[in-house]
């Protein structure tokens, strides 16, 4: 281990600035109501997780993203960080957490007004009125524009009547839906006077206060999963069931007793994705619930590798341990410095949204003028950043369970758990192939204020219109690489540039593809469809650039000087193993020579050696709680480690 870096002070970068949620979040969740369910059947770990979840509202945990003047602590950003928190710990109780006050009690406080706020959000907060948020379709999951479940208002009897059409518009996957909410918030197409006005949110009760389905409700149970047992998902139909005209959370789509229907943002498109942009914080929270699954595979991983020994050198009595080993670095530790770089830039992330969506209600508009840039802004990184955090989660723990052999296989080592938990997070709070669409979207129109249709045609007919324009305005910065010459590959400047050049260069030539789609005779939705691999590099391309740029502004802030060198080494780990494995490109664009590659791998195998003396000091800078990790190979490395310390 490194003499210079300084633990406190490494976590101290690490937990960044809600660091004193993340302290009281250690020390409040350390009681043994909050242990793990361990091997419970699925009946039993939902009641587990349902008894867990009023401990968490009894400690607060559930106060923090709400308004003060409701009970509530005003701090989005604190709320965020505290469900990063819970997943350390059992994924369930954090996914069930994010439902009840991240999804539901979020959605009545974003799109409801204060009516709504008064009368639902205390007993929100207080978990006396459990809810879920039923969004997702059957027929139709990220496509949320185009759902079937119809809400059409009755001026007869002030009343919405909330259907589900046909058996595609079944609400599908809605956690909280089979067994403990009791109000629902239902995305659905609403009608009036015969006229459609686009996609808004309705409260609808499901169950009465003996947990009984609600008249004209169905419930079904989804029944098993891959993971995530202690989640109660479930389907819901709806049979002509009337809510209340107050019922509809109205802050950006009005109903008169008449039937007449108003709203403050005249164009539909751009209401529908204004409400949609209000909900980011779901997306954000989940992006950082995968980081934190994957701190806590790493440090089983690297704790396990630190005392395992295996195979002798020549001439030597003792085996050696297996982080040693290259190959056992290179599986662990680009990994290990990725999920820094994803860190750095998940709390730059939840800093913007703090600052747009303050927890107290304050409307973005009246915080900065050009809030609204900045909201689209927030949400393309969001979906950019969730889709390259959950990938890299599903890689990481998979890479970990293998890193622990048969060790790695056992339910006790949590590894198979984080696994099957973390699995279905790269495709709920949105796909994440179509995330990266709205990322590439969001770069290809410069973030205009324009707004089309979702699908692959309008994209392209989008793209058709507006891209050429953007083109003309973006320049090579082949000048700019020239001048670094045979630089050093560690030279930031260097790397910074090299993702930069990679980016612009991949947005213009997507942009030169997708201009055929305005040509005469040109089929849009074939044009699109064709390039799609090229959009998806452009958002992943565009995400490696924003990780660079945080890891190098986390390192240019660190005011010590041992973890600064240290925070430096596993930056320009992060930088070239994001080269390598993406050299074909840069050889194939003539961004780096055939020798000037040879290197990139050479360096990536020294720098692995260079951080592996520091691995530990690295995963001990999460600040897990040794009783959260809970796994037998990690505790039993731990005390071999003291051990070993102790002669």
């Amino acid at each position: 281990m490194s003499d210079m870096a300084d633990l406190a002070e490494l976590r101290r970068v690490f937990d960044g600035h809600w660091g004193w949620v993340r302290d009281e979040a250690r020390e409040a969740l350390r009681r043994p109501e909050f242990g793990l369910a361990g091997t419970l059947g699925l009946d039993e770990h939902r009641q587990h997780v349902w008894e867990q979840l009023q401990q968490l509202a009894k400690v607060g945990h559930s106060r923090l993203g709400f308004p003060t003047r409701y009970g509530g602590a005003g701090d989005t950003g604190a709320s965020v960080v505290s469900f990063e928190m819970l997943g350390y710990g059992d994924l369930s109780l954090m996914v069930k957490s994010g439902v009840q006050w991240g999804l539901f009690g979020g959605a009545i406080q974003a799109l409801g007004t204060e009516r709504h706020h008064a009368e639902y959000l205390p007993a929100v907060m207080s978990l006396e009125l459990p809810g879920c948020f039923a969004m997702t379709e059957t027929g139709h999951g990220s496509d949320v524009q185009h759902l079937l479940t119809t809400a059409t208002y009755d001026p007869g009897t002030r009343e919405f009547v909330v259907e589900t059409p046909v058996e595609a518009a079944r609400k599908d996957y809605i956690g909280g839906a089979a067994r403990d909410a009791r109000l629902a918030v239902v995305f659905a197409q609403l009608m009036t006077n015969t006229e459609t006005h686009g996609v808004h949110a309705f409260l609808v009760p499901i169950r009465d206060d003996h947990g009984n389905p609600c008249s004209g409700v169905r419930i079904e149970d989804c029944g098993g999963k891959a993971g995530l047992t202690g989640v109660d998902n479930g389907r819901l139909w709806f049979d002509r069931v009337r809510i209340p005209r107050e019922n509809l959370l109205d802050r950006y789509g009005q109903v008169a007793e008449d039937g007449t229907y108003s709203s403050p943002i005249e164009n539909a498109g751009r209401r529908f994705f204004t409400m949609l942009g209000t909900l980011v914080r779901g997306r954000i929270s989940v992006g950082g619930g995968a980081g934190s699954a994957t701190q806590t595979a790493l440090s089983i991983a690297i704790r396990y590798g630190e005392v395992r020994r295996q195979f002798s050198a020549p001439g030597q009595d003792r085996e050696v341990v297996l982080l040693d080993y290259l190959a056992h670095q290179r599986a662990l530790l680009p990994a290990l410095a990725k999920t820094y770089a994803l860190r750095f830039a998940q709390e730059g992330l939840v800093r913007t949204l703090d600052e747009l969506q303050p927890g107290d209600g304050v409307p973005p508009h009246s915080v900065k003028k050009d809030a609204d840039v900045e909201q689209r802004e927030l949400e393309a990184r969001a979906a950019g950043l969730k889709a390259i955090a959950t990938w890299h989660a599903s890689a990481t723990i998979q890479a970990c369970r293998e890193a622990c052999g048969g060790a790695g296989y056992l339910t006790e080592n949590r590894l198979p758990q984080l696994r099957a938990d973390t699995d279905v997070f790269t495709t709920f709070e949105g796909d994440n192939r179509v995330l990266l669409q709205l990322v590439a979207k969001g770069l290809l129109t410069g973030y205009r204020d324009e707004v089309g249709d979702l699908d692959a045609f309008g994209m392209a007919r989008f793209y058709a219109d507006q891209v050429w324009e953007l083109v003309a305005e973006r320049t090579s910065a082949r000048n700019l690489l020239g001048r670094f010459g045979e630089s050093d590959l560690r030279d930031r400047e260097w790397q910074l540039a090299l993702f930069e050049d990679r980016e612009k260069h991949v947005l213009e030539g997507l942009a030169k593809r997708l201009r055929k789609a305005g040509e005469p005779g040109a089929d849009p939705f074939a044009v699109f469809n064709d390039a799609q691999d090229h959009v998806l590099r452009l958002a992943r391309v565009h995400v490696e650039r924003i990780l660079l740029e945080a890891f190098s502004a986390a390192v240019e802030g660190c005011e010590d000087d041992g973890v600064r060198a240290l925070l430096d080494r596993v930056c320009s780990l992060f930088a070239l193993s994001t080269i390598e494995a993406d050299l074909a490109w840069f050889l194939g664009h003539g961004r780096l020579t055939p020798g000037r590659a040879k290197r990139v791998t050479g360096e990536v195998n020294a720098l692995c050696q260079e951080v592996r003396p520091d691995a530990l000091l690295l995963v001990d800078g999460f600040g897990i709680p040794e009783d959260w990790l809970d796994a037998p190979i990690a505790q039993g490395a731990e005390a071999a480690r003291q051990a070993e310390a102790l002669g």
